[in-house]
């Protein structure tokens, strides 16, 4: 389980395409600290399990799944990314509850920049619609982040200065794609919801 908040502005060394899957070698001094084979490290949101470690780098496979899913399968050498731990438990949830499982992709649609920070409009895929509403939480490319508008098509959110500096969001540009998250607590809702109106009762379900 991870918090959304990005430890590490890391970099994609190499990819090394396998058919059905890619094996990829990520730069990231600071989440590899300690890490071990079989450790998880979300890499722009999306959960993956590490391979080895040396030098400050590791591996990962990614599974066809996972390239089909997220926007992993663009990824190049020397593309930006964003890393994080698992929170350790007992530890400070900064963000929220964010499981590095990718929901779907968007695009983002325009860029309006103030001040102090920045107003991103990212398309919304129609499947997801439903689970963002206005002031709630969602995960972009691993970074948790609160809805500004939830629109039919689009959301948006604002961005200060320190997620500008030290995140993907800083870099990327209109019609770049982006890993998204919804959060997890409004589909186990939807879930029991629905199972109890398929019962006919109001009562839990056991």
């Amino acid at each position: 389980m991870f918090t959304g908040i990005v430890e590490e502005l890391g970099e994609v060394v190499s990819v090394d395409s396998r058919g059905d899957s890619s094996l990829f070698r990520l730069r990231g001094p600071l989440v590899t600290e300690g890490a071990k084979h079989g450790d998880s490290i979300a890499v722009n949101g999306v959960c993956l399990t590490v391979v080895e470690t040396a030098d400050g780098e590791f591996t990962a496979d990614v599974m066809a799944e996972s390239l089909k899913r997220s926007s992993l399968g663009a990824l190049v050498p020397g593309s930006r990314v964003n890393l994080e731990r698992p929170m350790a438990l007992g530890g400070r949830l900064g963000g929220h509850l964010v499981q590095g499982h990718v929901d779907g992709t968007g695009t983002i649609l325009e860029r309006v920049p103030g001040e102090h920070w920045e107003i991103v409009k990212i398309a919304l895929p129609a499947a997801l619609r439903r689970y963002v509403v206005d002031k709630g939480s969602i995960t972009v490319d691993g970074i948790s982040l609160t809805v500004v508008e939830a629109g039919r098509d689009f959301f948006t959110v604002s961005l200060i200065p320190t997620t500008l500096q030290l995140t993907t969001l800083g870099v990327k540009r209109v019609g770049d794609p982006v890993n998204l998250e919804v959060d997890v607590l409004a589909k186990y809702v939807e879930r029991l919801l629905a199972d109890g109106a398929v019962r006919g009762t109001g009562e839990p379900v056991a």
